[in-house]
């Protein structure tokens, strides 16, 4: 051990409000001291990253931890698809990784499961400017943080700007109308579009929500009663159904990988994905041209006349079977503070969307013109469950892929769109009836 343990905690507070971007902390909020166990380690399991900047940049900044405290920190990775289930069994079984990087609401179907990071979560929250509010619902229960709060991963439409002049555009459009001539035009000159059908955690669910939400349906009400068979809803299937008539064959199997693999592979030239699509690109010299051609944009605006946009976000889980509940809260404040937090955006290069609005001002974000759709993605995410409150019911239904699989039902022909609703409709009442 470099220092002693509570002599890093208070030196690493101090210093962090002062470094990066000139933060200074409030005084309002008492700062949280927590002394690692003695003989302490933990063990975290993230997903997979799509930019290798992404985890270099997390791995670094646990070194930092366990040279200034002795905590050594096992870092695993699983699949995106594979990250929820692995929570879910570990929250069941009471045993497995201390932490784990989770998807949206997660942390609502085991809240009991998890140790409360509320005192953790103010004093951040009021350090650095606030917490968004979308992100921080996913990690929030009334006042009570059932999670801490990491990110939000943008979702952008990425296209080549040649093969859309190519196709007779000269400006991308800015309506689903315009967007789906857009596609029938591509597929025409031989440039398709895809957007995954599949049970893909991140893009398959950014691009239903999306369908149903530009078009003015919903899973639920206020109230959370189911309302997803609608004449909104209608609508949006028959529109996916015309815009899937123009996508490269097999996107009703795709996960989180395939979109970037075929935009890579030449096979398409539109697609919704994260900003690591551009820098896989950017990073081998053999997709120079395809990396220079590509630009991002955020999605159409439907009928419903504003932009509304899921956007996949991540909350650090800390199990209350933890051995090392005080190491676990440290290592959180450690990699939530600004030194850590700034470095680890800048490493995932407008991959990762900070939690807290201080973290705004990174440079990153103004540092390629392909950032700027991915930008505010913690600001302007609408929170899965739209419009009913987050919990039990809403984070079962996305994990269930409910709202993913009536699409898919629907745009390959195995039920008619009225048939396809009624059965997302009964399936979402299996849980909202709870």
């Amino acid at each position: 051990m470099t220092i002693k343990r509570r002599e890093f905690l208070a030196a690493s507070a101090a210093v962090a409000g002062v470094a990066g971007l000139g933060i200074r902390p409030s005084l309002a909020q008492a700062e949280p001291t927590y002394t690692p166990e003695s003989g302490a380690s933990l063990r975290l399991l993230r997903w997979t990253p799509f930019v290798k900047g992404d985890e270099d940049a997390w791995i670094a900044n646990t070194k930092k931890f366990t040279e200034a405290t002795g905590v050594e920190v096992r870092i695993d990775k699983e699949s995106w698809e594979d990250i929820r289930p692995k929570a879910a069994v570990a929250a069941n079984v009471g045993s497995g990784p201390d932490l784990i990087m989770c998807w949206f609401d997660d942390a609502h179907q085991y809240p009991d499961k998890l140790v409360d990071l509320t005192e953790l979560g103010n004093y951040l929250g009021n350090k650095y400017e606030g917490w968004y509010d979308g992100v921080k619902g996913y990690a929030t229960r009334g006042d009570t943080f059932i999670a801490m709060p990491l990110t939000a991963i943008g979702n952008a439409v990425v296209y080549r700007e040649s093969h859309v002049k190519a196709a007779g555009f000269n400006e991308f459009p800015n309506d689903t109308a315009g967007f789906l001539e857009l596609c029938k035009a591509m597929k025409a000159k031989g440039t398709p579009a895809g957007f995954p059908h599949g049970k893909a955690v991140g893009d398959g669910n950014n691009y239903a929500h999306w369908l149903l939400w530009s078009h003015g349906g919903k899973m639920v009400d206020e109230s959370g009663t189911v309302t997803i068979n609608s004449p909104e809803t209608l609508a949006s299937i028959n529109y996916a159904k015309e815009l899937y008539a123009t996508f490269i064959p097999g996107t009703e199997s795709w996960q989180d990988v395939n979109n970037n693999r075929a935009f890579l592979a030449g096979q398409v030239s539109l697609i919704a994905n994260g900003v690591s699509v551009y820098y896989t690109a950017k990073n081998d010299p053999k997709l120079a041209e395809i990396a220079k051609d590509m630009r991002t944009t955020n999605f159409p605006i439907g009928p419903v006349g504003k932009s509304v946009e899921l956007f996949q976000t991540s909350s650090l889980l800390l199990f209350k079977h933890t051995k090392y509940p005080e190491a676990a809260k440290a290592y959180i404040k450690f990699m939530m503070e600004a030194d850590q937090m700034n470095a680890w955006i800048q490493g995932s290069s407008a991959y990762c969307c900070q939690p807290l609005k201080a973290f705004a001002k990174n440079p990153v974000w103004t540092a390629d013109p392909v950032h700027a759709p991915y930008a505010r993605a913690s600001e302007r995410l609408r929170p899965n469950g739209y419009a009913g409150p987050l919990g039990y019911a809403s984070a079962a239904t996305m994990a269930d892929y409910v709202l993913v699989d009536m699409y898919a039902a629907a745009v390959t022909g195995q039920k008619s769109p009225e048939d396809a609703m009624k059965e997302a409709e009964r399936r979402a009442n299996r849980y909202y009836r709870v």
